[in-house]
């Protein structure tokens, strides 16, 4: 079996910078024709430019949304559907973790989280349905570790989490046989949060590779390092592909060993 995306189209969500990124980008490379979407014009602009550069326009359609927003959501899909006639993999990457406890997580703050978390997988999901029944496709939802192994200062992004690995595991039975569902499980990698956090370090002195290597070790992180953006998407594009064609209702561990549930 192959990974290859030769004559294939793909959608990611979140996908001007980090993961989502370096899954556009590995997707581009593997052959597929890449339709995806972010919140900063500016930045997807920019992004657009290099890779039509790199890849043709023809490859690449982008667009500036947020996928809580169904009503734009609905119009990518159909953006998609007139440009590329099919959708073969959904790839739903939005949504950034929020630190805080119990006690000092608002109302509101818990359904902000829960809002981004749930609905930037059932907006895109509901959108692509239709193109992703017809073409036998697949979803691989982003998540991550923190859905089985929460923190206690991120009660309600782990909590989150949860809902989102119990919905793709529902999803996966209900949309089975002509769509598969998996997830991909995260731990820390260098991307997003991180390399905020490494910009913003107390030493200035210290190289990304040191400051990677004592937070890793600080976490207990086996293999020593954070984890590469590439590195996530790879397990995407695997989860994505014919290669993958008899697994669904999984979840792909992408954490360095920082698991502990069995």
């Amino acid at each position: 079996m192959t990974t290859s995306y030769e004559g294939r189209v793909a959608v990611v969500t979140g996908g001007s910078s980090g993961i989502g990124l370096a899954t556009v980008q590995l997707l581009l490379s593997q052959g597929a024709n890449v339709a995806f979407c972010a919140r900063g014009e500016g930045r997807l602009r920019d992004v657009v430019s290099v890779l039509q550069r790199d890849y043709g326009t023809e490859k690449v359609l982008a667009r500036a949304l947020s996928v809580l927003d169904a009503g734009a959501v609905q119009e990518f899909a159909s953006d998609v559907a007139s440009t590329f006639g099919r959708c073969d993999l959904l790839v739903n990457n939005a949504g950034q973790g929020r630190v805080s406890t119990f006690v000092e997580t608002s109302d509101e703050d818990w359904r902000a989280e829960y809002e981004l978390k749930l609905f930037s997988q059932i907006y895109p999901i509901r959108a692509f349905l239709p193109m992703l029944k017809s073409s036998k496709g697949a979803i691989v939802a982003v998540n991550s570790l923190l859905a089985y192994q929460p923190e206690m200062h991120m009660v309600c992004t782990s909590s989150a989490r949860a809902g989102v690995q119990n919905l793709i595991k529902s999803l996966s039975m209900e949309l089975a046989p002509d769509v598969r569902v998996n997830s991909v499980l995260l731990g820390l990698v260098g991307s997003g949060q991180w390399t905020r956090r490494f910009a913003e370090r107390e030493d200035q002195s210290m190289s990304r590779e040191q400051w990677y290597g004592n937070l890793a070790r600080s976490k207990g992180i086996p293999l020593g390092r954070l984890g590469d953006p590439s590195e996530a998407a790879a397990a995407i594009a695997f989860l994505g592909s014919r290669a993958a064609s008899y697994i669904t209702g999984a979840q792909l561990d992408v954490s360095g060993g920082l698991s502990r549930h069995i």
